[in-house]
């Protein structure tokens, strides 16, 4: 089992930024996928942002070039750096790791963009 507790989640100006972190309960070296998804009131969840094990990354057409995912394996977390910020970004980002079997989800931090 792998606990994944989300943080850095909270309430910024419209062109902010804020930076959001994933720690683990034990090492992501092995996690095929680390990834970032978020669900705003009334819509289904979506992902933001992927990382898979050799480093490449995916993102989401509507946060390209403004967020960025990394990983640090010696300190089991994974971040989401969300730069230029807007209303539309709102919602509850939730961490998701990825073995060959088993998918594990973060419980959630809210990031709430408003003037």
């Amino acid at each position: 089992q792998v606990q994944l507790v989300e943080s850095g989640g909270g309430l910024v100006q419209p062109g902010g930024s804020l930076r959001l972190s994933c720690a683990a309960s034990r090492s992501i070296f092995s996690m095929n996928s680390m990834g970032w998804y978020r669900q705003a009131p009334g819509k289904e969840r979506e992902l933001v942002a992927l990382i898979i094990s050799g480093g490449t990354t995916h993102y989401a057409d509507s946060v390209k070039g403004r967020f960025t995912i990394s990983r640090d394996n010696t300190k089991n977390t994974v971040y989401l750096q969300m730069n230029s910020l807007e209303s539309e970004d709102t919602a509850v980002y939730y961490c998701r790791g990825n073995t060959i079997s088993t998918t594990y989800w973060g419980q959630g931090t809210q990031v709430t963009v408003s003037p």
